[in-house]
């Protein structure tokens, strides 16, 4: 069984970690490479170098961890309960 604060935390984490990467990345290689284009892409209302649009990424990428922990516990402790012996 999964503990739905811990997965839920540490995907939001994890997401928001992998936001802070994707900018640096963004920083410190060529335009024609770099996940502005993405970010902008999937986060809604995110605008690349500008440190309101940074935080906006930081928090919906955030958020968006929460919600896939949110979703995978109890379907992962749904299926546990059923088939573990």
């Amino acid at each position: 069984m999964l503990n739905i604060k811990i997965v839920t935390w540490s995907l939001g984490t994890f997401t928001a970690v992998s936001f802070i990467v994707c900018v640096i990345y963004g920083l410190v290689t060529p335009e024609s490479i770099h996940m502005h284009t993405f970010l902008e892409s999937v986060l809604p209302a995110f605008e690349w170098l500008t440190f309101g649009g940074f935080i906006l990424g930081l928090v919906e990428s955030f958020l968006f961890g929460v919600y896939a922990g949110l979703v995978y516990v109890p379907i992962y402790n749904f299926f546990y309960k059923k088939w573990h012996k």
